[in-house]
């Protein structure tokens, strides 16, 4: 079992979570909403949560096959449904960038595995029905 603690802690809106090894995170809404910018958006964390997932894939499948990687660097587009609540993410799509000694078909293929078989979040959001693309530029 997961536990994760939270509590208000700035304004009406703004949270502090806290896991059990007492990593910290900051969420808020925004300021037209009546937040604060305290912290991260939820829905925009669940994003960051996609990339750490799916970066710690990738680069355990590389190092797995040997490739160095001096640099890794993702960017992470979404778009949410209109008009609904709640209003889920409908599109996401990722640039993975790589740096270093690696083969561009190894960097795709981790990059699918990846995406397709082991990242729990990516999964979340296909359960979601939420249609996900990505590409690899490795070396670029």
């Amino acid at each position: 079992m997961v536990r994760i603690e939270l509590r208000r802690a700035k304004g009406d809106f703004g949270f502090e979570a806290k896991d059990a090894f007492g990593h910290k995170a900051h969420m808020d809404t925004s300021p037209e909403t009546g937040g604060q910018d305290f912290g991260i958006r939820p829905m925009q964390m669940l994003l960051m949560g996609l990339g750490g997932c799916s970066g710690i894939d990738i680069v355990s499948i590389l190092k797995k096959q040997r490739q160095t990687i001096s640099d890794f660097r993702m960017i992470i587009d979404g778009e949410r449904e209109k008009g609904k609540d709640p209003t889920l993410w409908e599109k996401v799509h990722l640039i993975f960038e790589l740096k270093g000694d690696i083969d561009p078909d190894k960097a795709k293929k981790a990059c699918e595995l990846s995406m397709d078989k082991y990242c729990s979040v990516a999964a979340s959001l296909r359960e979601a029905h939420c249609k996900i693309t990505w590409e690899v530029r490795v070396n670029q």
